[in-house]
């Protein structure tokens, strides 16, 4: 019998096998190298984008050239643009990190264009008449943002970071293809031994985990959001 029949008999033959969840290459520990990396990368991408996108969402300044770079940015290879980073940056680096900064790099270049787009657009979204009234109650530059924009972005800015999320968790089994691991590690290894359940269970754990993911990223959007702008969400 040809052994891509019956997959899902397969699939559930493996997610129910204790053995393929414990131990070092378990699904445990996998998914905690995926939820890391991921984690990681997102982390250093809003730590780059949302700040840059309060600033030209703010100022004006600088929109034409991001626009052409984000777009530039999401047109990138990233599979190519991986074995890149692991070739240049990590021959100058020892160990793991050797494989783990590469991989990193590369994800925060894919997590970045969606948070940058959503944080300059959401500032660029709120209404001239809220800034000026601000600007009418004496308030500086700084309170403008701080008190009117950023609240009022606040739903694009989430936006920006739950698109992130998704790309970078379904991205991140690229790292299996440089020896670090995470979720993707069942899809290369299932590929090259034929374990089809092997590869439809990493592919369902890795979907699962985005949908997990990203329905705690609307939870915390929910609740930080205030009442007159969830309804615009």
């Amino acid at each position: 019998m040809d052994p891509r029949e019956g997959v899902m008999n397969l699939l559930w033959d493996w997610l129910a096998n204790p053995v393929n969840w414990a131990g070092p290459d378990g699904v445990w520990a996998r998914l905690a190298e995926h939820l890391a990396y991921s984690g990681a990368a997102l982390l250093i991408a809003a730590a780059i984008g949302i700040p840059l996108g309060l600033w030209i969402g703010h100022t004006g300044r600088g929109r034409a050239v991001t626009v052409n770079l984000v777009n530039g940015m999401r047109a990138v290879p990233t599979l190519g643009l991986l074995f890149a980073a692991v070739l240049v940056i990590g021959p100058r680096l020892h160990g793991d990190a050797a494989f783990q900064v590469p991989a990193i790099v590369v994800l925060v270049i894919l997590a970045t264009p969606p948070i940058l787009a959503g944080t300059y657009s959401g500032i660029d979204a709120v209404p001239p008449d809220a800034r000026d009234a601000a600007r009418g109650m004496g308030m500086t530059p700084g309170q403008v943002l701080g008190r009117v924009e950023v609240p009022c972005a606040l739903p694009l800015i989430f936006s920006g970071v739950r698109s992130a999320a998704l790309q970078v968790i379904a991205t991140a089994i690229l790292a299996a293809y440089v020896g670090l691991g995470g979720l993707g590690y069942f899809l290369q290894l299932g590929q090259g031994s034929r374990d089809y359940g092997m590869m439809a269970g990493g592919a369902v754990l890795v979907a699962l985990l985005a949908l997990a993911v990203d329905l705690i990223l609307a939870g915390v959007q929910r609740l930080t959001l205030s009442p007159g702008l969830r309804t615009r969400t």
